[in-house]
């Protein structure tokens, strides 16, 4: 009984080490501070085309939304999802039931600027008004 006992500990405490060893870590959300947001309108090159679903689309505007992002640590922050409103002229949102409207791939440590494209129906009347925005992204690669 004795020496059951003891292999049932041993075993335990193996899968226990094991199962720290082999833990992956952990991937923390980390903040990211955006300023001096502007934007401004695509290249011809790159700005054509139109919005829609189906049979049906609306001309588009393309934009290019500017900024500067601070990655506050020392690692650099990968896969930063951008969170914000966008509003047009007449404080009419561009992209409803949608905060997430962008993206930067890698935010090195310090300050950096970023740059990502938004396309917003040709009817809806500028100057956008650009509000809230903020980021987050990973202290690793995240694999899909």
């Amino acid at each position: 009984m004795q020496l059951r006992s003891l292999a049932v500990i041993f075993l335990t405490c193996v899968f226990a080490l094991l199962s720290l060893v082999s833990t992956p870590n952990a991937i923390a959300l980390t903040q990211i501070k955006l300023s001096d947001i502007s934007y401004e309108k695509c290249p011809p090159e790159i700005g054509e085309g139109s919005v829609g679903s189906g049979a049906s689309s609306v001309a588009a505007s393309c934009f290019l939304v500017n900024g500067i992002a601070e990655n506050a640590t020392n690692k650099y922050v990968y896969d930063a999802d951008i969170f914000g409103r966008i509003y047009d002229a007449n404080n009419d949102s561009v992209m409803q039931n949608r905060t997430r409207i962008g993206a930067i791939a890698e935010v090195p440590p310090g300050k950096s600027n970023f740059q990502f494209r938004i396309t917003v129906p040709a009817n809806q009347p500028e100057p956008l008004q650009l509000k809230q925005f903020k980021a987050a992204g990973f202290s690793a690669q995240v694999r899909k």
